[in-house]
């Protein structure tokens, strides 16, 4: 077989792996859309000026909850499944296997955006269908691409975090630690409408808050033209190619020693 084939191969394995844990698979679904109507809760009533005209919160969440998904549908479960197969010795014995490094990394990549992919749909059909939010159509292009270089960037991200964590003990700790703090300061969990310019300078430097404008952009009803940001679409893709650098830097295939 050959390598294209092998590399599908790894894909039906990760699809079947994820399924036949239900309950890792019914909070990977749940937990965006616990978020999206826990903040609906507490903030649908306000508005949200981010966009021009004012507008529900509503509007603002529902993409703020799609960057969500696809950050931790591509980000954290990669860093954290790749960590513990390593160290439970799973990477070593794929390593006596035809399957090439590439192959594998491909394979968790790829079945991780078909899962972001899912949780995208989900949460904008929730969003729709229960807070009324509008779903983009013009702009629409500039959705899927930004969410593509966006599942791109942090599943590379991923896979060289996971190079770095020590062992399984410690990947929650690290995965979250690398990551919550942003989310609160990139426009995912708060619209950050009158934050302090040292604050948006710092998050300016991580492609999370470029991933959420981006999608917030493309999901804007007042945007004008295509949706396109390319200064966004840019600093992910140097991110992405940081992480794949990374990646081939400190990927390995057997637990790490002491």
């Amino acid at each position: 077989m050959n390598v294209i084939g092998l590399t599908v191969r790894q894909v039906r394995y990760e699809n079947k792996s994820f399924w036949r844990n239900p309950f890792s698979a019914f909070f990977t679904f749940a937990f965006p859309l616990m978020f999206l109507v826990i903040f609906n809760l507490l903030f649908g009533h306000d508005t949200y000026r981010g966009f021009g005209p004012k507008v529900s919160t509503s509007t603002f969440y529902t993409p703020a909850i799609v960057a969500f998904s696809v950050i931790t549908a591509c980000y954290t479960n990669i860093a954290m499944t790749v960590t513990i197969a390593r160290d439970h010795g799973i990477l070593k014995r794929l390593r006596g296997t035809p399957l090439p490094t590439w192959g594998y990394l491909a394979g968790r990549i790829l079945h991780a955006i078909l899962i972001a992919a899912l949780l995208v749909v989900i949460v904008v059909a929730f969003g729709r269908v229960f807070y009324d939010v509008d779903i983009p159509t013009t702009t629409l292009p500039a959705f899927i691409v930004s969410l593509t270089v966006g599942a791109a960037t942090f599943c590379a991200l991923g896979v060289a975090v996971s190079g770095l964590i020590p062992n399984a003990e410690a990947a929650p700790a690290v995965v979250n630690a690398s990551i919550l703090p942003l989310l609160f300061i990139s426009d995912i969990f708060i619209p950050l409408e009158n934050a302090p310019k040292w604050l948006v300078t710092f998050s300016n430097i991580f492609p999370i808050k470029h991933f959420a404008h981006a999608i917030l952009t493309a999901f804007n009803p007042f945007t004008k033209g295509a949706g396109f940001v390319v200064t966004d679409l840019v600093v992910m893709a140097v991110w992405c190619a940081g992480g794949l650098a990374m990646a081939l830097r400190f990927f390995t295939w057997e637990p790490r020693m002491g």
